[in-house]
Order: structure tokens, then sequence, then C-alpha cells
């Protein structure tokens, strides 16, 4: 069968090469099927396929008892427009077309800070995926591979997706006290597809949204996009902060990380989880919560969400597996509301069409199995050890000044102060040229600050390839400084 094919896709191309060359002109009468067959030692079954692939391309025309005939306008040419007979039209004679972005598709554009390698020393918030437990997780795809229905491989909304469903509300509600049933869970492809989703559904254009400054300038380019007003509050050791006088324009929607400030590292005291959930629930505010890397605090216990503090809260808890298993799964999850569920429901599958059943099925075995907590003990103690390894390595460096105060023992990242004046953006650019990827501090203010600092992260790092690469680090800091 495959030699077959062979020798058809072999004639085909022959006949198309001498019908665009000029060697079979136009309205030129070919063999009978049965004759070029029998001169060419092949199958009519080979010859007849190579010419009803010509005719249905248009290169070939059957007229019914009169034969094959070459067309007299080809492809090539009605494609061109042109009065050329010939095909041979050199592509470069064609002008490159102009490309004029969008206003949204430049936003999308300016400031591509995540191109290039996100594997190298001191990548922030990359996990370390070596230690994925990858034959485990093979197995127990392998097992439900063995087990599909060809239902199961359709868009979603199937068990796959209620057995994961039921998995992850299974744990958040013993690891991270969320409150939550199966039914109030929507899986989506990353965080950024469960904010775009949010912000779709609960604001307009014009509308205005309060984030955390500094913060994630990948969800303020987000927002922005779709058209909200992104305005900054300040974070300082207790979280995102609230205005002091009354007289503030109120927010559609306030996104928060409250148990582990991005990127400072805050942890938002009780207090101030109080005042917020009061503010939301008096102006009628939804608040976003961000629960990216939880699971990775290495003292004391994690610290419970502000999603389950008080029952009915209008706050949409989003998490993701990228940091805890590792980023190409390309699994997040949000719990809603239970008066959202159906429309959050309805819309993500008239967007995204979800499907990736096969994944989602394969996950909710290891998270119901055991293996997903097993993994996170042992990442635990792995992170751990390297977080205290790169902090070693700073305060020899550096000093105790180095490290910044809000630093609260958890994440996979440290952020290191700079000298005051120092260029963050031009030392990142200079390690980058090194080989060490980190990010500099003062690209996740909103508003230009005088802070000066790095994000140096620490998961994809083992301890014994971490010092090298920091030495070369601190020479290209010393010699900016």
């Amino acid at each position: 069968m495959r030699q077959a094919a062979t020798l058809q896709r072999s004639l085909y191309d022959c006949l198309r090469k001498a019908v665009l060359d000029g060697g079979l002109p136009p309205s030129t009468r070919l063999p009978a099927s049965r004759d070029l067959a029998q001169a060419l030692n092949l199958s009519r079954n080979t010859v007849k396929a190579a010419f009803e692939q010509l005719v249905a391309e248009g290169y070939l025309r059957a007229a019914t008892g009169s034969g094959t005939y070459v067309c007299d306008v080809l492809p090539e040419e009605v494609l061109w427009a042109s009065s050329e007979k010939s095909a041979g039209r050199p592509e470069q004679d064609w002008p490159t077309p102009e490309i004029k972005l969008s206003k949204r598709g430049s936003q999308v554009l300016e400031r591509t800070w995540t191109l290039g390698s996100q594997w190298a020393p001191f990548v922030s918030g990359v996990p370390d995926v070596e230690e994925f437990p990858q034959k485990k997780f093979d197995r127990l795809e392998a097992l439900w591979r063995g087990r599909q229905r060809a239902q199961w491989l359709t868009y979603g909304g199937n068990e796959a997706s209620r057995a994961l469903r039921i998995a992850i509300a299974d744990y958040l509600r013993q690891a991270r006290s969320v409150r939550c049933e199966p039914d109030q869970i929507v899986i989506t492809d990353g965080v950024h597809q469960a904010v775009e989703l949010t912000t779709r559904l609960l604001a307009d254009v014009g509308d205005s949204a309060w984030v955390e400054d500094p913060g994630y300038w990948g969800i303020r380019k987000l927002l922005a996009i779709n058209g909200l007003r992104v305005i900054g509050r300040p974070v300082d050791a207790e979280g995102m902060t609230l205005p002091a006088s009354k007289r503030h324009a109120v927010p559609k929607i306030i996104l928060v990380t409250p148990s582990h400030q991005y990127p400072l590292g805050a942890v938002m005291s009780l207090r101030r989880r109080g005042e917020l959930l009061d503010y939301a629930i008096r102006n009628k505010i939804w608040i976003v919560e961000d629960d990216y890397d939880s699971e990775f605090r290495f003292s004391g216990h994690p610290i419970p969400c502000l999603q389950g503090l008080v029952p009915n809260s209008p706050v949409i808890y989003i998490g993701t597996f990228s940091k805890t298993l590792y980023p190409g799964l390309r699994v997040a999850y949000m719990v809603l509301p239970r008066a959202a569920c159906r429309a959050f429901s309805n819309a993500h599958s008239e967007l995204h069409r979800m499907g990736r059943q096969a994944t989602h099925a394969t996950l909710a075995a290891f998270l119901a199995e055991g293996h997903f907590s097993a993994h996170i003990r042992k990442m635990r103690l792995i992170y751990a050890q390297r977080r205290h390894k790169l902090r070693q390595l700073i305060l020899d460096e550096f000093g105790e000044h180095a490290m910044h105060p809000f630093d609260s023992n958890a994440g996979l990242h440290l952020v290191m102060r700079l000298p005051d004046g120092v260029d963050d953006v031009a030392i990142a650019d200079h390690a980058k040229r090194e080989g060490i990827v980190v990010q500099p501090l003062s690209r996740y203010h909103l508003q230009p600050k005088n802070a000066s600092g790095l994000l140096l992260g620490f998961g994809a790092v083992h301890p014994d390839r971490m010092e090298a690469p920091f030495k070369t680090l601190a020479k290209v800091i010393r010699a900016a400084s």
C-alpha cells in the first residue's frame, strides 16, 4: 500500500512539473490511463489516482468520452491574476505584505519579557521539571488510554473533566481550606485564560481593576488589552493596601496574591484580608485570588486562602499546576461562587471548547491516588534546600541589606535589592548575555519607582550548580555599581 502511494505521488509530481514547465502545453490530450500504465509498468489504479488528484487541483480536466486534457488556465495563474501561461514566476517578485497591527496587537507585543530561554540559572517561577515523576504519570495515562471510549475524544463536559474537578475539590478543601464542591470548579488552560474569562464576563471596557504594585506585569497587560483601566495599589508588609480616603473610584475587580505576594513575597495579614473582604462586599466588587505557589511554604503551615474565610464570599479563587508540576501541562482551575458557576461554565465552553480529556483523566488519577501530595512534600524539601543555598550566597556576597524585608520564606524565587541608582534592567540584560536569566524588579512596578532589584528563581537550579552562575551575576552587579 505504501509503495503504491509512493508511485502515485511520483507520477503526480512528474505530470504536474511537466504541466508547469510547459512540457505539456495547455489543451494537450494525455494518454489513456490504461496505455500510460502499460508504458510505465504501473497499475492502472495508480495512474488513475494521479490523474484524479491533478483534476481535483485544476491542472487537468476530464472530458467524458474524449479523454484527459491539460487545463487552459492553471491554478497558479488564477492566484497571480496574471495572463502569463508559465507558473515559473519567482516568489521574490511578490512584494512583502504590509502588516499593520491593531492597538491591542501592539499592546500584546509591547515589552515581551518572556521571550527566549525559560530554562537557565535563576529563571523565576519555573519548577524543577526534572524531578517530576514522569513514569508514574505515563503509567496512569496508559491505563486511561486503554479504557477510553469514543466520546472521551470529543470536547469537554464528560467524565474525565468531572473526575478532575472532584480530585481538585478534595485537595483544595484539605490543603487550602477552600470552600467548594466539584461543580464550582472550571478547568482552564492556564491562569491567563482564567483571568481573561473573568474579565470578559464581569467587566466592561472602561471599567477599572485594582492590581498590586508591584505586581505581575502579564496580568496587567491582559487587563489592559481587554479594555480595563489598570490601577496599581501599593503593597506593604501586610499585602495590598486600601485607600485611606473614601474619595476614590470603586473598581469592578480586584486582583491579589494574598498567600505570597508576587513578586515581593509579603503575606497578607488576617486583618488586611478582613478589610479587603469587607470592602468588596460593601461595594459589590469581585476579588480574584491568584494562589499561584502557596504549596511551597518552608516554615509553618500554608496560609489559608482568602476565599475560605467567609461563606459565599465574592472571591474567584484561581490555582495552577504550572508551578507544582510543570508549566507545559497548561492546566489551571477556577473556584467560583455558586451564583457565577453556570455563566462561567457556559462561557468557557462557548469560547474555548475545552478538550484534552486524556490529560485531565490522568491528572485526576494522579491527585486521587496521592501522587500529587507526595510530590509536593518531596519538592518542598528540595526547594527549601535550594532557597537556603541561594539566600546564603546573597548574604555572603552582598550582606543582609540585599534581602528584601517582605520575604516570607515561601515560593520559588527571592527578591534581591540593589544599591540605589543601579539600573536593574541593564544588569538583567548583561546577565542574559552571560547565560543567566533574572528579572529586573523595576519592570513589576506600574508607576516608576526608585526601588532597584532582581528576581532570582531557585526552583530549577540544583544547589551544586548554583554558586558559579551567582558569582558571575555578582561580577555583573559590581561592574554596574
